[in-house]
């Protein structure tokens, strides 16, 4: 997979090219990365890439016609992208779902936005817009970083395990359930000993009970779409606040 990343400050995106498990990728020829300047579209002497606002205001915009260079570069070569993805605080949220699907393009472009953002005419110029939170950073290197990585790490042969990720939260419906590891006991807290009785059946019951009561407490609104039995989906009904059970802390 190749994924290029269209921003005016490449150093803060190189270094993730090369380190952990995104560096390992690269290594053994699993991931492409190319980050491109957007000043490098400027086709002026200056290398300029933003103007004024139409209408007044504070802050500088960068030129619809600067994005539109680096877009047709990344649409035409060798491999053209799949996508275009602008990021965006007023884009679709990034979900696992959408990580997934990324994963399974040959070539994908993030266009990473700085000062007071595109020219709006660049949103019909792209596929997608894309945000991370509902929060305004100060560019959209950073977004871009986050969602290269969810997609990275669902890539073949990235992470160690390759069933590993099958049981990430969201990738079920439902967050991840709790883990432990040693020491058993630390500061009067205890690993829950069904994890130490070497049942794996036992093990798998509880993993899955904490990730719905996890998952209850912390994203309730995940529920309706969970793979749930309708056993799991009535002990849940019950643990809502409000109900006879109430929810349980683990």
């Amino acid at each position: 997979m190749r994924i290029t990343f269209e921003t005016l400050f490449p150093g803060l995106v190189t270094p993730w090219t090369s380190e952990a498990l995104v560096g390992r990728a690269v290594e053994a020829g699993l991931l492409e990365t190319r980050v491109n300047d957007l000043r490098r579209f400027a086709a002026n002497r200056t290398n300029r890439v933003d103007d004024a606002p139409y209408g007044g205001g504070a802050g500088m915009v960068i030129r619809v016609d600067v994005a539109a260079r680096a877009i047709d570069e990344a649409r035409s070569g060798d491999l053209p992208a799949d996508e275009v993805v602008l990021l965006s605080p007023a884009g679709e949220p990034l979900t696992q779902a959408l990580a997934e699907r990324f994963s399974s393009y040959r070539h994908l472009a993030l266009l990473c936005g700085r000062y007071e953002g595109f020219d709006a005419r660049v949103e019909r110029l792209v596929d997608r817009e894309v945000s991370v939170a509902d929060a305004v950073l100060m560019g959209g290197e950073l977004a871009a970083l986050c969602l290269a990585e969810a997609t990275v790490r669902l890539l073949p042969g990235v992470l160690g395990d390759a069933e590993s990720h099958r049981f990430d939260s969201f990738t079920t419906g439902m967050l991840d359930y709790p883990e432990y590891t040693r020491p058993s006991e630390y500061r009067g807290m205890r690993v829950p000993e069904v994890l130490l009785s070497g049942d794996h059946g036992r093990v798998a019951a509880w993993r899955r009970d904490q990730a719905i009561r996890r998952t209850l407490r912390r994203r309730p609104d995940l529920l309706a779409g969970a793979p749930l039995d309708e056993a799991e989906r009535r002990a849940s009904a019950a643990l809502l606040p409000g109900s006879s059970g109430g929810p349980e802390r683990t």
